[in-house]
């Protein structure tokens, strides 16, 4: 029976839809879309988590009662954890800490063991996340490090499956592809593939701000001076082993605010839920179609699902706190409010809710306080984790008591004029500061908003 469920399952991966963009500008040319988000683990790399699992174990390298050890940005290890899970091996991921929370927690509920390392040092570093990786492989006995970046079996499964896919999907008629390269299997199997069945299909790429391959393509010449950017599982600071960048001609280098925001477009014009790396990709493949003076067929990726991004990319808060959303500016100290009361951003309760209501809306929102709004709309006062504290320790049926029973209604207002030497005194006496006009109340600022704002204005 859990072979025919392993079938069954492996059976869903690959034969993804295609879809034209329809209704976003892409000049004289058709766009295409491959739904890689709707494989079983939810990504394109599904497909190579299986061929690297399998050839492992053809080969002799995965025994069982085995360990698949890997280095991920996460897609490829819940591809490999997928499969490797339910074939009944352990798994060991080490991840970058800019890894989306939903990747982490989906990891987990499958059995995963979580390694979290730093996304800020290059390879050679200790922290590296495929040097660390590599080195746990070498600690655990019965251990296979799948070694993605390395792995001849992941570029063979593009070459095999989603190639062929594309190819009569798109009735043999295509001018022009558009990928990413995190691993580069994508890329490398896809050049295999159409080398041999469209050889003058263009290559295209997309590649986040801060990566050096880009500029690799477009100059020939290799940076060593890689920077940072938020975009997920594309983009590198070295040249992966298995790549073959031969078939690239053209290159974008796309900056993470236009990457997320065009994956926010491909949701509301389409609707089609994409995580970052889609982002990428489409807005590669909009400037290419619309740089085009004749008609083209384009075929791009959704690489994943973005329900993994609800957190970032779908997160108005998120994408404002990195920047990724921009304001006006007022020139106040509205400016460093990390959440607008005024434009409908703050959890809120009334005086009159339960303080249960209010710990489950902390709760849900994973916030230490709340601003208490009366029924005229006016800020009435602020209650915090210790103010439920102080209430209810005593007696927990105190969970039942109002709000107005245990709010802070001596506030610390200021005025959105004020300066940053009252600010200051304010958050250094570990108090929140509430901008208040006297009429509107526009937010909150606490330490962590000031410093989220002096790490966007002096970065």
């Amino acid at each position: 029976m859990q072979h025919a469920s392993q079938a069954a399952l492996f059976s869903l991966i690959g034969e993804t839809p295609l879809i034209e963009v329809t209704r976003i500008d892409t000049g004289p040319c058709q766009l295409f879309l491959k739904l890689e988000s709707q494989n079983p683990g939810g990504s394109i790399k599904d497909r190579i988590g299986r061929a690297m699992i399998e050839q492992a174990e053809h080969d002799g390298f995965l025994e069982p009662g085995g360990t698949v050890v890997e280095a991920t940005a996460g897609n490829t290890g819940l591809g490999l954890a997928l499969v490797a899970r339910i074939k009944g091996y352990r798994v060991v991921l080490v991840v970058p800490d800019k890894m989306a929370a939903e990747k982490i927690l989906h990891l987990k509920a499958l059995g995963v063991e979580i390694h979290l390392t730093r996304s800020d040092v290059g390879k050679g570093h200790p922290e590296y996340y495929q040097d660390y990786a590599a080195r746990l492989a070498k600690e655990i006995p019965g251990a296979w490090f799948a070694d993605q970046f390395n792995n001849p079996a992941n570029p063979r499964a593009h070459e095999t499956t989603t190639g062929p896919e594309i190819w009569d999907q798109v009735n043999h008629k295509l001018d022009a592809i558009v990928v990413g390269v995190g691993s580069s299997g994508t890329l490398t199997g896809l050049s295999r593939y159409f080398r041999k069945t469209q050889p003058l299909l263009e290559f295209v790429l997309a590649d986040p701000q801060g990566s050096i391959l880009a500029d690799y393509i477009n100059t020939g010449v290799l940076r060593t001076d890689a920077g940072s950017w938020a975009v997920e599982g594309i983009g590198e600071d070295f040249i992966p082993g298995i790549a073959d960048l031969s078939r690239v001609k053209k290159a974008y280098t796309i900056p993470d605010e236009e990457s997320f925001n065009t994956a926010r477009l491909l949701l509301q014009q389409e609707g089609i839920l994409a995580g970052s790396s889609t982002g990428t990709l489409l807005a590669a493949a909009l400037r290419y179609c619309r740089e085009q003076t004749r008609p083209k067929r384009v075929v791009s990726f959704v690489c994943d699902t973005g329900t993994r991004y609800l957190s970032k990319v779908y997160s108005d808060g998120w994408m404002v706190d990195q920047g990724l959303i921009t304001r006006p500016k007022t020139g106040d100290l509205r400016d460093l409010i990390g959440r607008r009361y005024d434009e409908g951003e703050v959890v809120t309760v009334a005086p009159t809710d339960t303080l249960l209501t209010a710990f489950n809306r902390m709760r849900n929102a994973d916030l230490q306080q709340l601003p208490v709004i009366d029924s005229h709309g006016k800020l009435a006062g602020l209650i915090d984790e210790s103010d439920l504290l102080l209430h209810v320790t005593a007696e927990p049926n105190h969970f039942s008591a109002p709000v107005s029973s245990t709010m802070t209604s001596s506030l610390q207002t200021l005025q959105p004029t004020a300066g940053m030497g009252h600010l200051r005194e304010i958050l250094d006496r570990g108090l929140t500061a509430v901008i208040h006009d006297g009429e509107r109340f526009y937010g909150l600022i606490t330490r962590y908003d000031l410093l989220n704002h002096l790490r966007r204005t002096l970065s």
